[in-house]
């Protein structure tokens, strides 16, 4: 790289604006990508953005939190974005409310799989206690998802990569699942994709229906309130 070119990256990484122009221009490249594509579930705009905000910080030396201090403007309008899911829930609160008895039950389901299993499999190969509490709130929404894995004695960067990993995972499979096991209730998809892989799963549930989404929006939300309660009841039996 010459250093004429140096230079000019230098002075342009010190200003915050960079990253985010840098973040809002990968996401609109992966959500290009994803229409092309049909919004098929592997053309994720979120993992398509990821992938190229991380390559871009390797191939320019960036550390994260030069990335974040610019980026965080986005950062904040999670909360914004989380308050909006109310429209969509209004929309279809009859629906909602029509369901309130099989969604109690799959909740209560979802998160005791969701953390059981998990912890589970690792126990069983050994993984060391901060493993398996950083394990333990690894579908729930990042900020509740890394307060409880402190709680536990886990590490929350270690939680943080296991929940986006596990939003991912959760946005791709989702659709192609519930299509092989022949679910067609859009409810019942986007709840379980909720509860599975929280804001990830919901932004991709909000792109087959908003039906879908209005579920996975308060699959999520109910979610991070069951898995607290229950880090709440492994801590009492801890202690």
């Amino acid at each position: 790289m010459s250093p004429e070119i140096v230079q000019i990256w230098v002075y342009l990484s010190a200003s915050p604006l960079t990253w985010l122009t840098a973040t809002l221009g990968a996401y609109w490249i992966g959500d290009a990508v994803s229409a092309r594509f049909a919004r098929h579930a592997l053309a994720n705009p979120v993992v398509i953005a990821a992938a190229l905000l991380a390559g871009l910080l390797i191939a320019t030396g960036t550390d994260y939190r030069a990335f974040f201090d610019g980026a965080q403007f986005v950062h904040f309008l999670l909360g914004p974005a989380t308050v909006a899911l109310a429209i969509p829930l209004y929309r279809n609160l009859a629906t909602v409310r029509r369901a309130l008895l099989p969604m109690a039950a799959a909740l209560v389901a979802g998160s005791v799989t969701a953390a059981v299993s998990a912890v589970g499999i690792a126990f069983l190969f050994g993984a060391p206690r901060e493993v398996l509490a950083s394990l333990a709130p690894k579908s729930v929404t990042a900020p509740i998802a890394m307060d409880l894995a402190k709680s536990l004695g886990g590490v929350p960067s270690l939680t943080a990569v296991l929940v986006i990993a596990t939003g991912i995972a959760g946005a791709i499979v989702v659709t192609p699942l519930m299509n092989t096991l022949k679910i067609s209730d859009y409810a019942a998809r986007g709840f379980a994709a909720g509860v599975a892989s929280h804001g990830i799963g919901t932004a991709r549930a909000f792109q087959v229906s908003e039906l879908a989404g209005t579920f996975a929006g308060i699959a999520m939300g109910l979610n991070g309130a069951l898995t607290s309660l229950l880090v709440l009841l492994w801590l009492a039996l801890a202690g």
